[in-house]
């Protein structure tokens, strides 16, 4: 009997236990977050705090934000720039790069990884600077496969703008075998990436800067030349200089667009995304009527969004680049005000990448 008894127990076949799969993790209720306050007498002050996620504004996609980027617009509202952001308390960041917690859109669903750049987020819309952010469907970009959260933030609108100018001109005809292609504001955001990227698809750029001591990384990374930006600051009558450039990218505005359009080729086109000097200039119509030359807006905010992640994907493939890491610098929360400040004065040379993640 005890012979049976032990026959059946080894005939047994036990039933695996199943593994439960984790259950997903609960919505954090509160965050961290940059928080510009308005003070008395037009002053304005930031503070790292802790926010409440009822805060945050409607939308049907909250986001936990992993990184985000420091871009002018969000130095302007971090100072009270009434133009960029009219109302506080708030908390900036144009750009944000992270997970999607919870969805209430068919377009993106929960796990996704996703870009958001421009619209409304870190103006008047509580924006990257903080852990979570809630957005309408229409913002958000998949992040596409090729491109890493951190790299799309070390890019962010910076980046995306360059490449939108890149874009802009090709279109408008202007080819790596026109001739010399000028970068104004060389070592900011847009014109540090603008350099990059314009080498990589095989023009003869040079670099305009004021920093002299930023010339060995602008070489390194692709110019050909440098000129000092002086050379295009000054208010001058003339209404047409020397043909110089098949083309441009201008970060800066007031004379210095001005002076860059005077002295484009026949034909030649300058991108303007920027405003760093002036949003204002004084004008001619020769440059226009002589020579036929372009000038070529570029807004990379209100963009609808098929054309937002078209551009994202070509920065993810044939337009990707290797040297990402060599033009940007990570920081942290408590570094956050200190760089902000630096992108306000002008100091800042590439990309600085917030790391929000906990």
């Amino acid at each position: 009997m005890k012979i049976l008894e032990k026959f059946k127990k080894a005939e047994k076949v036990e039933t695996p236990v199943k593994e439960e799969k984790p259950a997903r993790s609960q919505i954090p209720k509160k965050f961290k977050a940059l928080l510009i306050t308005e003070l008395p007498g037009d002053k304005y002050s930031g503070q790292i705090t802790e926010r409440d996620i009822n805060e945050l504004p409607e939308g049907e996609v909250l986001i936990r934000v992993e990184y985000s980027s420091i871009n002018f617009k969000d130095a302007l509202s971090a100072n009270g720039n009434k133009g960029v952001s009219r109302s506080f308390p708030h908390t900036p960041g144009v750009d944000a790069a992270g997970v999607v917690l919870s969805s209430e859109s068919k377009s993106v669903s929960v796990g996704d990884e996703v870009i958001v750049t421009g619209y409304d987020l870190g103006m008047n819309t509580s924006g990257g600077f903080g852990q979570l952010i809630r957005v309408p469907a229409e913002w958000v970009v998949k992040c596409p496969a090729g491109l890493a959260l951190r790299d799309s933030m070390i890019l962010g609108t910076a980046g995306f703008t360059a490449a939108l100018c890149i874009d802009k001109l090709i279109r408008n005809g202007v080819k790596p075998s026109s001739g010399k292609i000028l970068v104004t504001g060389a070592t900011g955001g847009v014109g540090i990436i603008a350099v990059a990227l314009l080498s990589k698809l095989g023009y003869q750029v040079t670099a305009s800067t004021g920093k002299e001591e930023q010339h060995g990384m602008l070489l390194s990374i692709g110019a050909k030349e440098i000129v000092d930006r002086s050379l295009f600051a000054d208010e001058t009558r003339k209404p047409l200089l020397d043909e110089e450039w098949a083309g441009a990218i201008d970060v800066v505005g007031g004379d210095t667009l001005f002076n860059v359009v005077k002295s484009l080729c026949y034909g030649g086109s300058v991108a303007a995304c920027g405003l760093v000097q002036s949003p204002v200039f004084h004008a001619s119509v020769l440059p226009f009527i002589l020579r036929g030359v372009n000038l070529l807006g570029i807004d990379s905010v209100k963009l609808p969004l098929s054309t937002k992640t078209a551009v994202w994907k070509k920065l993810a493939n044939e337009w990707k680049l290797s040297n990402l890491d060599d033009i940007s610098t990570d920081i942290g929360f408590d570094e956050l005000e200190s760089s902000l400040a630096q992108v306000f004065k002008g100091l800042a040379v590439g990309r600085f990448v917030l790391h929000l993640k906990t």
